[in-house]
């Protein structure tokens, strides 16, 4: 079968494919014929090194790569009950998705319904379950509170945004455009900054009569990690569960106290999809909020597989408004 296959750590150019053999699902898995694969940052992480040393996320040398799918069953492991030949799942937190079949985990897929298209299903698997652990259990949003999502008018911050709204919380968003204001407006941001035009922190703070938000959501890292812990209101919360523009080394026990005895989290999803109930909570949840049009989901552009690495040179390059994909042709 064709997959990605990368041989060492480096930039897009590494992202190679080639023939491998087809996964024979074991006890307990299902093998899926992949019909799309998300193209997510953790794939970025994984290609470049960053995440060379994760115990969570492993990288063995050559890896085909990739984290969430959609497609059909194909194949069926011995003890696997609750699945059948030809059905419609999704998944995602396993590598091997940038391929034409890969052997899951049975607990780890999730029935899609026949109303939810395959591509919207992969699309909401890794960024829709970020979106959703981040505002429904990481800081869980009520009513009356407020949050800033960075990057707003990509593909979590657009989930995010919308949950948040859903949830009944003031959402502040930075994004670079005036095309992105639009984007992140459209989706229920109360208040936008264009970052490149002024101090976010400086504007979230006029806006907010220096109280700053309950809880800021920092995908971006490097560049704006300190700002957002200075964002966020007296014992407030700040989660970092990105990196866009590098990695945050460390940061100063001192410095959440001189913020005002804030609270940091930087979580890992896997440890917020780390049971069957709780994978298919969260993807049926999201399921519900899209059939009841609580919830739209933006694709951007869907690359062939043999594209892989325009695909990673495009998200890498933050011109993403939304979930790119991978189409593997039958």
């Amino acid at each position: 079968m064709k997959a990605i296959n990368v041989h060492a750590f480096g930039g897009p150019e590494t992202c190679i494919i080639d023939d491998v053999e087809i996964p024979e699902p074991a006890a307990g898995e299902a093998r899926v014929k992949v019909a799309f694969a998300g193209v997510n940052f953790i794939d970025v992480y994984m290609r470049n090194g960053t995440y060379a040393r994760s115990h969570t996320y492993k990288t063995p040398l050559p890896m085909v790569i990739g984290m969430e799918a959609s497609g059909t069953v194909d194949a069926i492991g011995e003890g696997v009950t609750d699945l059948r030949v030809g059905q419609r799942v999704a998944f995602c937190l396993l590598r091997g998705s940038y391929a034409e079949f890969v052997a899951v985990p049975a607990w780890k897929l999730v029935p899609v319904p026949d109303d939810v298209p395959l591509e919207i299903a992969a699309a909401l698997m890794l960024q829709g379950c970020t979106a959703h652990y981040l505002s429904h259990s990481a800081f869980p949003l009520q009513k009356g509170q407020s949050c800033l999502v960075h990057a707003g008018a990509g593909g979590v911050g657009q989930l995010l945004i919308q949950l948040a709204k859903n949830l009944g919380a003031t959402v502040f968003t930075t994004v670079s455009t005036q095309e992105k204001v639009e984007i992140a407006r459209n989706r229920g941001a109360d208040h936008c900054i264009l970052y490149r035009d002024v101090d976010f922190r400086e504007e979230l703070m006029k806006l907010t009569s220096g109280k700053g938000v309950d809880v800021v959501y920092d995908s971006v890292g490097k560049t704006t990690i300190m700002s957002s812990i200075r964002c966020v209101r007296r014992r407030g919360l700040c989660v970092l569960f990105g990196a866009s523009s590098g990695v945050v080394d460390a940061i100063e026990p001192l410095s959440l106290a001189e913020a005002g005895s804030v609270f940091f989290t930087r979580p890992h999803l896997a440890d917020y999809m780390a049971t069957a109930d709780e994978i298919r909570g969260r993807a049926g949840d999201l399921f519900r909020l899209m059939k009841e049009k609580l919830l739209s989901v933006a694709i951007d552009t869907v690359f062939p597989l043999a594209d892989a690495a325009s695909a990673h040179r495009y998200i890498e390059g933050g011109k993403t408004r939304g979930k790119l994909l991978l189409k593997i042709e039958p």
